[in-house]
C-alpha cells in the first residue's frame, strides 16, 4: 500500500474520532441545557382518599421531591396550607409526624391542606453551598420559599395563605425559612429547635445532627466555622426578619418523666437505651437555653411571640404533639381559619 493512502486513512480515522468527540460533547451539552431549562413543576398526582401523593420536580435540586398532602375536610372549598416538617430523618424513616403521632387525625377535621414533604434527611432544609457526598444536593430553602408554594396553590386551589411548623432540627429550619422570605408564612411554630447556629454551642448542635447522626459534612452546608454564612442563617441574629410573623416557640427542660424513661429504654434496651435517654435530656436542656436566647432577642426588638416552657420533658414526640395542639389556634389565625 502506498504511503499516501496510509496517510489518507490515518487522516480519515483522526477526523472521524474528532467528529465523534465533538458530537458527544454537543449532545451532552444539549442534554445538560435541557435539564437546566426544565422548570419546577408537579410531575404527578396520585390520590388515595383525602391524601394526595405529589411528585414535585425541583429545578434547584434537579430531581423529584415527594410531597404528601392531607386535603381539607371540605375539598370543594379553597383552604390554606400548613407545612408540617419532620425532624432529622425528614420523613424518610419512621421518625415522622405521621408515624409517631396522631397529628393528621387531629388536623383531619380542619379546613387546611397539611403539606408533608418527604426527603432532605440531615439537611436542616437549607440551601447548601455545594453537593455533599453523603446527602447529595440540598437547595431546600429555594424549594420551600420559591418553587413549591405557587405549585401547591395551583394544584390544590389553595387560598395562598401558609403556616409552618417543625420540631427538633426543623424547629430551627422553620425560623430560618420564615426569615428567608418574610411574609410567606403568616404563622410559624417551632418545637424544641435550637434557634441559634452561629455561636459555638449552636454550631456544635448542627454538627452533631448533620455529621454524627446523618453522615454529612457541615463544610458543604455553610462552610467552615468562620464562614459568614453561619451568621447569615442564624435565626437569633436575624430575628428582625420575624417581625410581622405570628410566632409560637416551645421547649421542655430536659427533666424526664417516667414515660420518657420507658420510651427510651424500650426503644433501645440495655445500655443504648440509657445513653439515648441521657442524650434526650441533654439535647432538650440545650434547646431550652437556645429558646430563651431567642426570646431575649425578640423581647429586645419588641417582636411579640408566644413561648411555652414545660417544666419537664425530654426530646421526643409526645411533647411536640402537645405543642402542636397548643399552637393550633395561632397557626389557624395566621391562615385565616
Amino acid at each position: 500500500m502506498k504511503l499516501s493512502a496510509l496517510r489518507n486513512r490515518t487522516a480519515l480515522r483522526t477526523a472521524a474520532v474528532a467528529l465523534t468527540a465533538v458530537l458527544s460533547v454537543a449532545l451532552a451539552a444539549g442534554t445538560g441545557s435541557a435539564d437546566q431549562d426544565k422548570a419546577s413543576s408537579v410531575s404527578s398526582v396520585t390520590k388515595e382518599g383525602r391524601t394526595w401523593h405529589l411528585k414535585v420536580y425541583s429545578a434547584a435540586m434537579g430531581r423529584d421531591i415527594t410531597v404528601d398532602v392531607q386535603r381539607p375536610v371540605d375539598e370543594s372549598q379553597p383552604a390554606p396550607n400548613l407545612y408540617l416538617l419532620n425532624g432529622l430523618d425528614a420523613g424518610e424513616g419512621t421518625a415522622s409526624w405521621s408515624a409517631q403521632t396522631n397529628a393528621l387525625g387531629f388536623l383531619s377535621d380542619k379546613q387546611v391542606n397539611v403539606i408533608q414533604p418527604i426527603g432532605g434527611r440531615g439537611s436542616y432544609y437549607a440551601d447548601w453551598i455545594q453537593t455533599d457526598p453523603q446527602l447529595g444536593v440540598n437547595k431546600w430553602t429555594t424549594f420551600f420559599t420559591q418553587e413549591l408554594p405557587p405549585l401547591l396553590d395551583a394544584t390544590l386551589g389553595s387560598t395562598g395563605l401558609n403556616s409552618l411548623a417543625g420540631l427538633s432540627t426543623s424547629g430551627t429550619s422553620v425560623l430560618q425559612l420564615a426569615e428567608a422570605k418574610p411574609g410567606l408564612f403568616k404563622s410559624v411554630a417551632a418545637y424544641s429547635g435550637c434557634a441559634q447556629i452561629a455561636d459555638p454551642m449552636g454550631r456544635q448542635f448542627v454538627k452533631l445532627a448533620v455529621e454524627t447522626w446523618a453522615g454529612g459534612n457541615t463544610a458543604n452546608m455553610y462552610g467552615p466555622a468562620d464562614s459568614p454564612l453561619w451568621a447569615a442563617n442564624d435565626p437569633v441574629i436575624n430575628a428582625e426578619k420575624l417581625r410581622g410573623t405570628q410566632l409560637y416557640v416551645s421547649s421542655g427542660s430536659g427533666i424526664p418523666l417516667m414515660r420518657d424513661v420507658e420510651f427510651y429504654t424500650k426503644s433501645a434496651p440495655g445500655v443504648q437505651g440509657d445513653v439515648n435517654l441521657a442524650l434526650g435530656m441533654i439535647i432538650e436542656g440545650a434547646v431550652n437555653a437556645c429558646t430563651r436566647n431567642l426570646q431575649g432577642k425578640l423581647d429586645s426588638l419588641q417582636i411579640p411571640a408566644t413561648f411555652r416552657y414545660d417544666p419537664v420533658g425530654t426530646h421526643y414526640w409526645p411533647y411536640w404533639e402537645e405543642a402542636l395542639h397548643d399552637s393550633w389556634p395561632m397557626l389557624a389565625s395566621g391562615m385565616g381559619i
